[in-house]
């Protein structure tokens, strides 16, 4: 297998603003570099100052160069078999695909992320960016920000992955969707179109039913995968019936989880009835025993008619979450189900835990602190607003939660909730809070760490 290891330089922006100023390819065997393609491009247009800065491609630079059209056979040809490699290659691929659309051609091969297979591959590195990590790794950049430069370290880096891993990199390559695989309504254009922001989306059958809604950071890579699961006959049937996609950007991967939530609610889709799991099958839950002392354990949440203090994805993250709520607030082993015993628990033993196990701490002190628990996994019935990302960059999300209780979402321009918050409902949708919502804002805040949140 060969690989296809590229770095471009354009003239900003994103594949569909931008043209090519310079392209490196540097053709690969897995251990060793076999060939080179590398070339400036006359744009057609003009540079930017900023990119000028950036690279040190100039206008002057590329007025004689070759143009894109008049390269482009010989890309097809250099590339032809090979899996296109880049850091972060939506970014290269996506940029060279365009410009070949251009000219009415679909270029399209099988890729690889060192970055994305980096993380896997390397684990550990405080930065996955390309200076950073060939960096830390011993690699010399040398023409950082030129694509000769850029691609080389690349390869020099692929070759350290290509090593490193057992299946020589194959579970990281990404196959190119089959358009005659597709729907005949649906065009390969409109999943190359579809934006990798956060948002939901929804598929259509050939009869405007709507058939599957689901929520992503990245609305195209998600796609995308849906249409490459080929491991059961109800995913592989799915993607036979999919012959219209639409999305909603939120920015926030707050919103796209509570509205996603709230449409399979509205709509039920068949696909997601049939093939939706439970994102938080277990639940932490309180009851109350014989002797008074209230008692927090982990379980299923299909079990329990009752909403969850807090989610999680499988019992042992329940229970280590669990572990640190006793050590924090010096709660006892045996009543929170983590030890199994019809006498102390060990903490007692060794003094770190007050002895509500054999009643020596009394109901009345031990459930104080297990109630200031409960509370903060209640949110303590507070008011306040999550900030959090926009749809672009000139505004900010906002979801407003009251008492403790979610009452709506919404969007403010960028600057304006760096204002009192005393107008901010008037960018709010009201929505309706039920269990699932409820599940999901807790969750999120105690997963996610990006956001801001305003108090009232």
């Amino acid at each position: 297998m060969l690989f296809a290891i590229c770095d471009i330089e354009t003239t900003g922006g994103s594949p569909k603003d931008s043209k090519i100023t310079e392209i490196a390819i540097y053709k690969h065997d897995g251990h060793k570099v076999v060939d080179e393609f590398d070339t400036l491009v006359n744009p057609e247009m003009p540079i930017p100052p900023f990119i000028v800065n950036l690279t040190g491609i100039s206008d002057r630079m590329v007025e004689n160069s070759p143009r894109f059209f008049e390269i482009a056979k010989d890309i097809i040809e250099f590339t032809k078999d090979c899996v296109f490699v880049a850091h972060n290659v939506a970014f290269d691929y996506g940029i060279l695909r365009a410009e070949f659309r251009t000219l009415g051609f679909d270029y399209r091969l099988p890729h690889l992320c060192t970055v994305s297979t980096s993380r896997f591959v390397l684990p550990g590195h405080e930065s996955y960016s390309l200076g950073k990590l060939t960096r830390a790794l011993g690699i010399d950049l040398i023409g950082r920000h030129r694509a000769g430069g850029d691609a080389l370290a690349t390869a020099k880096l692929f070759s350290i992955l290509y090593e490193k891993d057992p299946t020589n990199l194959a579970t990281f390559i990404q196959e190119e969707l089959n358009p005659k695989k597709l729907h005949p309504n649906l065009a390969i254009d409109t999943i190359d179109n579809l934006p990798n922001k956060a948002g939901v989306y929804q598929f259509y059958n050939d009869v405007n039913q709507l058939i599957y809604i689901g929520k992503s950071i990245h609305i195209k890579k998600r796609v995308e995968q849906h249409f490459r699961n080929l491991k059961t006959n109800k995913s592989i049937q799915m993607q036979r019936e999919i012959a219209r996609i639409e999305f909603e950007l939120t920015g926030s991967e707050l919103i796209a989880l509570l509205k996603e939530s709230q449409l399979i609610k509205e709509h039920t889709p068949i696909y997601n009835r049939s093939l939706r799991r439970s994102r938080s099958p277990y639940g932490l839950f309180q009851y109350t025993d014989g002797n008074d002392y209230i008692r927090l354990y982990v379980g299923q949440t299909a079990k329990v008619n009752e909403t969850p203090l807090a989610s999680f994805s499988s019992k042992k993250e329940g229970n280590v979450f669990m572990e640190k709520l006793v050590e924090k607030n010096e709660l006892c082993k045996k009543l929170c189900d983590l030890y199994t015993t019809n006498s102390a628990c060990f903490q007692y033993e060794i003094k770190q835990c007050k002895g509500a196990c054999i009643q020596k701490e009394s109901s009345e002190e031990y459930n104080k602190r297990v109630q200031i628990v409960i509370n903060e996994l209640n949110l303590n019935n507070a008011t306040f607003y999550i900030v959090d990302k926009g749809r672009d960059r000139k505004e900010k999300s906002l979801i407003f939660v009251k008492n403790g209780s979610l009452v709506g979402f919404g969007y403010a321009p960028f600057h304006f909730h760096r204002k009192k918050p005393r107008n901010w409902e008037d960018f709010l949708e009201i929505t309706t809070e039920d269990r699932d919502a409820r599940t999901i804002l807790k969750l999120f805040l105690r997963k996610n760490k990006t956001h801001e949140v305003v108090y009232l």
